[in-house]
C-alpha cells in the first residue's frame, strides 16, 4: 500500500572522536541502511548483519511479491482457520489494531486492489466498474478474523488477498533496532525507505537529525530533532501514473479502490515505526482538512502535511 519515499532524510553528521558506521542492504523493494555509534566496527558490523536477517526473515513471511512467501500462502486459503508462524500473527495483531484505531483508512486486506492497482499502472488504463467491484468486494479488514488461541487466521471472504506493505517495512525497522539495541548499539538509527527508527541520540548531539521534503524534490522544510521514536513519510512523489488526464498515487482509497489522486506528502512522528509506518497510509487517505487532527488521536506524536 505505501512504498518507499525520500521525504524524510536522515541528515546527522558524526562528531569529533565519535565512531560511527554505517551498513547498507537493497530490502523489500528499497535501501535498508543501519547508521550506528559505538567504539568497534566489527561489533557493529557483527550487530548490523544480525539486523538485517532479521529483516530478510520479515520480509519472507510478510511480503507480497515472493511466490512463496508465508502471507501469499495463506492468502490462498480463504474460508478456513490456518495457523501461523508467530512472527506473521504478531504483524496481523499489529495490522488489525492499526486497521480498527484508522476505521480502515489503514486496512491489511486491501490485497486485491493493490494487484489490480499494480496492473492498472502497467497497461496504463483503468480497470472497469465490474473488475474493480469485484476486487472491492474481496477486501474488508473486518473479514479477517484472528483466534489467540491457537494463532489462527481466518480470511472470511473468498478473494482476499493480504497486502502489509503499508506496515511491514516500519515493523522490520523495530524488529532490526531491538537487535541493535541488544547488541549495545543503542545509538542507532535504521532507515528503511521512507521510515526511519531512532535510537539514542548520536554522542554530544541531542537527537537525530532530520530533515523533512515538500513536494519540491530539490528543497526541504526544515529539521527535527528526534531520538528514541520513529518517523514515516507517504506521498505520491515518487510514485505515480497519469491515466486519461489524471494523475494517480500509488496509495489506495479503500472507498473507491483506485489512487489517490491528491498531490500530497504525509511525515508522522511516533513511538514506533509500526505505528508511523501504518500512520502515514492511513493520514494519507484521511480527508485533508482533518488529517493531522486524526493522526494525534491515533497515536502520532506529531504530523507534518504538504500538499
Amino acid at each position: 500500500m505505501r512504498a518507499a519515499l525520500s521525504f524524510v532524510l536522515l541528515v546527522c553528521t558524526a562528531t569529533a572522536g565519535d565512531s560511527r558506521f554505517t551498513f547498507e542492504r537493497g530490502l523489500m523493494g528499497t535501501r535498508f541502511a543501519i547508521t550506528c555509534h559505538g567504539a568497534d566496527e566489527a561489533a557493529a558490523k557483527a550487530a548490523a548483519d544480525a539486523a538485517f536477517e532479521r529483516a530478510e526473515e520479515i520480509n519472507a513471511v510478510a511480503s507480497d511479491y515472493i511466490a512463496e512467501s508465508e502471507l501469499l500462502r495463506l492468502s490462498e486459503k480463504t474460508g478456513q482457520a490456518v495457523k501461523v508462524s508467530p512472527l506473521l500473527y504478531e504483524l496481523l495483531v499489529n495490522s488489525i489494531e492499526m486497521a480498527r484505531r484508522t476505521e480502515g483508512r489503514f486496512d491489511p486486506t486491501l490485497g486485491p486492489l493493490t494487484k489490480l492497482w499494480r496492473e492498472t499502472r502497467r497497461v496504463g488504463k483503468l480497470p472497469s466498474n465490474e473488475t474493480l467491484a469485484t476486487a472491492r468486494a474481496a477486501c474488508g479488514w473486518h473479514l479477517l478474523e484472528l483466534d489467540p488461541s491457537n494463532h489462527s487466521v481466518l480470511l472470511k471472504n473468498p478473494g482476499m488477498r493480504l497486502d502489509l506493505g503499508g506496515i511491514a517495512k516500519g515493523y522490520a525497522a523495530d524488529a532490526m533496532f531491538e537487535v541493535m539495541k541488544s547488541k549495545g548499539f543503542r545509538s542507532t538509527c535504521i532507515a528503511a525507505g521512507g521510515d526511519l527508527r531512532l535510537g539514542d541520540p548520536p554522542p554530544g548531539k541531542s537527537g537525530w537529525s532530520v530533515g523533512l521534503r515538500t513536494l519540491d524534490k530539490e528543497k526541504t522544510s526544515g529539521e527535527l530533532e528526534l531520538s528514541n521514536c520513529a518517523v514515516s513519510t507517504s506521498g505520491d512523489l515518487q510514485q505515480a501514473v497519469e491515466i486519461d488526464g489524471t494523475r494517480y498515487a500509488h496509495i489506495i482509497d479503500p472507498k473507491t479502490g483506485l489512487g489517490l489522486t491528491r498531490h500530497f506528502a504525509v511525515t508522522i512522528v511516533a513511538a514506533d515505526a509500526t505505528t508511523s509506518d501504518a500512520l502515514a497510509t492511513a493520514a494519507c487517505v484521511a480527508d485533508p482538512r482533518e488529517a493531522a487532527v486524526l493522526a494525534k488521536q491515533w497515536g502520532a506524536r506529531d504530523v507534518r502535511i504538504a500538499q
